[in-house]
């Protein structure tokens, strides 16, 4: 039996993932008295909800061969965006929507210029990255919102969005499984969801048959947009303010989530399921490191590890492996 078809015969990648993350929590339990408390672990999940709601549409656009790295900015615009219209009596929920609108027009721009040109999706999306939080600035400055303090003040309505709970389960847990639910069907049980993974195999071959290939990779960059709005809007929530500088730092455990969930950077294989459980495993991997005394500089340095063991363990060829 060759390397290749052991490895797929002892584990599937989400049943690893189940088992890392069960690994994680007995480690944490054992590092930190009470880690180990139902409650405490279903309410940290307020703190990273929303790397999950963000990596799971940025799962598409990886799965085409693309990359998002705007995806943190687009998160600071909304939620300064938010703040701002409802600063100036515009109703919230209507704001709400305006906001994710924009959001999704700036996905739009990121997947204009990654469909119609030449140009690598990295440079596009870093370019983007520094239009979108100087745009945020520009906002913040007009609505004298800079530092930490932003714009507060919000209805508790609002702010029980990200800090409530239904049934005695966090809000944004519900907001994750409704997550999956949607992005699941629709890249894993749709037409819409093939022709994703028919162009991140091979997008030449897919535009010979018919597949409408620059519709669907900006299709893809609307998703993360409206994806990362979505996280801005969470956060904004969460710490009942809106400031420009939320998800700043969400980059780096939003790609590792969408990675170590089984999505190759080189396209054609991903996994909603999969991204959604990394992202647990993520988010409780900070809540973990933190509680044990580890600043969030330390904290990225072992995210960053994960990322590339994970793109090396995903993207090894073990053909070359002799046994």
């Amino acid at each position: 039996m060759t390397m290749t078809k052991k490895i797929k015969w002892f584990v599937k990648w989400e049943l690893f993932l189940f088992l890392f993350l069960f690994v994680e929590i007995i480690v944490f339990g054992q590092l930190s008295p009470g880690f180990i408390d139902v409650n405490n672990l279903l309410y940290s999940m307020n703190d990273y909800a929303y790397i999950a709601l963000a990596a799971i549409p940025m799962t598409f656009v990886i799965v085409t061969g693309g990359i998002d790295v705007s995806i943190g900015s687009v998160m600071g615009l909304s939620s300064i965006l938010l703040g701002v219209l409802w600063m100036n009596g515009v109703n919230l929920y209507v704001a709400i929507i305006i906001t994710i609108l924009a959001a999704a027009v700036a996905g739009l721009l990121n997947g204009l210029l990654a469909a119609l040109t030449d140009v690598q999706p990295l440079i596009i999306t870093l370019g983007t990255m520094f239009l979108f939080s100087g745009i945020a600035l520009i906002l913040s400055g007009g609505a004298s919102a800079s530092g930490y303090e932003g714009i507060s003040g919000f209805p508790d309505s609002f702010v029980e969005i990200a800090n409530g709970s239904w049934l005695g389960i966090p809000n944004p847990v519900w907001f994750i499984v409704i997550c999956i639910i949607l992005f699941g069907v629709l890249l894993h049980l749709t037409r819409y969801g093939r022709n994703v993974f028919l162009v991140g195999i091979n997008i030449k071959a897919a535009n010979y048959s018919g597949i409408r290939t620059k519709w669907i990779v900006m299709s893809t960059y609307i998703l993360s947009g409206i994806g990362g709005s979505i996280s801005g809007v969470l956060l904004t929530s969460y710490f009942s303010s809106a400031r420009s500088d939320l998800g700043a730092e969400a980059i780096l455990p939003v790609i590792t989530a969408v990675v170590l969930g089984g999505t190759s950077i080189l396209g054609g294989r991903g996994s909603i399921l999969g991204t959604a459980i990394a992202s647990i495993v993520i988010g409780m991997m900070q809540y973990g490191l933190q509680m044990v005394g580890m600043s969030s500089q330390q904290t990225s340095v072992v995210i960053g590890s994960l990322l590339i063991i994970a793109v090396l363990l995903r993207n090894f060829n073990w053909h070359k492996v002799k046994l």
